[in-house]
């Protein structure tokens, strides 16, 4: 079972017709909804189970730009300006903390591959650097001991994923967006060669745009247009400690663990170095384009059959595919969080004996090049795409849907959208990731 969300209103009320329809209550569409709503646009958001139910409550919590890949760094930028502003903008606290980030080094060569990302990123001014000595200690306090020197950027963050989506999309109903969760997407109807609204289990939707913000269920959705995204969901297991007196600030990741401090005073702690891809039709259907990705990660990459295999082989011919899969939710991988849990207990003591309260997983949405699609697709007008964030979504996520406002809208954007175009999965250009991890 996910952690626990915050409780968030849902409308009764079926509108016949609006301006956008928004499938998915994730970060990415709470806040598209949000920015689209304080500008007078008609906006209807669509949630098969409920906001932030899926990987959007489910991640760590980190709000980053340390290790970001290099085009995703303009956005990210611009998401950190919205989470300053963000108890205004929503009226409530989210939990956003400036408490900094460590990436460990535990050799020389870690640190050329940090120094390496430093030189990428150079040109944002950021205030990321190497630390070492005293000062690393310093930021460590309660280690069992010294550590060889980490990449720290200490004006990076954290907050709380349990209450920013539903905080967010709250905002989003008081400007005047519908929201409707336990309410499926169907289908996506098309008229005269371009999209005009969806198919809810509740009824029709007239709606001259459609933006695709389901995360992992994204490529399926393309799917049922004749759109091909190659897109695959990663496991990712976590776990949450009760409160822990003395324990280290901020958040960091090291060889075989990761830890994030909440606001209640326990903490977010994963094994960090493992990634878990079921296997399922599409794991075929994508195969070559995520061999590169699979060949520079195979060190942390594992296969194993998905228990749902069978089940999705008829993908969504009946309709009924989403309203089978309310809530997508994994059994956490114990054995991965027990290595975590040692480790974490050897390198700082004082989380032994520390109350283990919740343990959850989630499926994290991966494009070939671990960089997010922001779009709109040339052979389908009236659709927006905005998905395939690859464990990066929830920090991007309030820019991720800023930009995504202005795309549909058409006003200026925030950033540069090309990196995040849909066409290049489709025009020959080659995809690898590009991280600082």
């Amino acid at each position: 079972m996910g952690p626990v969300v915050d409780v968030v209103p849902t409308s009764t009320e079926m509108p016949a017709s609006t301006d956008v329809v928004i499938i998915g209550g994730g970060i990415i569409g709470v806040s598209t909804a949000l920015f689209l709503a304080l500008r007078g646009v008609s906006v209807v958001l669509l949630e098969k189970g409920h906001i932030a139910g899926e990987q959007s409550s489910r991640n760590w919590g980190w709000v980053r730009r340390m290790g970001r890949d290099p085009r995703e760094l303009p956005l990210i930028v611009e998401a950190f300006k919205i989470w300053d502003g963000m108890e205004a903008l929503v009226g409530e606290d989210v939990g956003f903390r400036r408490t900094g980030i460590l990436y460990m080094c535990d050799n020389d060569k870690d640190v050329a591959h940090h120094q390496d990302w430093l030189r990428k990123a150079d040109d944002y001014a950021l205030d990321s650097r190497i630390v070492t000595g005293p000062e690393l200690a310093g930021l460590r306090p309660g280690a069992a001991k010294p550590s060889h020197a980490a990449l720290y950027t200490g004006s990076d963050g954290r907050a709380e994923p349990q209450k920013a989506g539903p905080a967010i999309v709250r905002a989003a109903i008081r400007a005047g967006a519908s929201v409707l969760q336990q309410c499926s997407v169907r289908t996506i109807e098309t008229e005269g060669g371009r999209v005009s609204g969806v198919v809810t289990e509740r009824g029709p939707i007239r709606a001259s745009t459609v933006v695709i913000a389901g995360g992992a269920w994204s490529s399926t959705l393309c799917h049922g247009l004749g759109i091909r995204l190659p897109q695959l969901a990663v496991r990712s297991s976590v776990m949450r400690t009760g409160p822990v007196e003395g324990g280290p600030e901020g958040a960091a990741w090291a060889d075989g663990y990761a830890y994030r401090k909440r606001l209640d005073g326990g903490y977010t702690i994963a094994e960090g170095s493992s990634s878990r891809h079921e296997i399922v039709p599409d794991s075929f259907r994508y195969f070559r384009d995520f061999v590169p990705m699979m060949l520079q990660e195979w060190q942390s990459f594992s296969l194993r059959i998905s228990p749902d295999f069978v089940g999705l082989l008829g993908g969504n011919q009946d309709g009924l595919l989403y309203e089978r899969h309310r809530v997508l939710d994994p059994a956490p991988d114990l054995a991965l969080l027990r290595r975590a849990q040692s480790r974490i207990e050897r390198a700082f003591p004082v989380f032994q004996g520390a109350p283990i309260v919740q343990r959850w997983a989630g499926y994290i949405d991966a494009t070939p090049d671990a960089v997010p699609v922001i779009s709109t697709v040339k052979s389908q007008p009236g659709l927006v795409i905005a998905t395939g964030f690859s464990g990066h979504g929830f920090g991007i996520g309030p820019a991720a849907g800023r930009l995504t406002a202005d795309i549909v809208t058409g006003d200026t954007p925030l950033v540069d959208p090309t990196p995040f175009r849909y066409e290049r999965f489709i025009d020959g250009t080659r995809h690898r990731p590009s991280t600082g991890v």
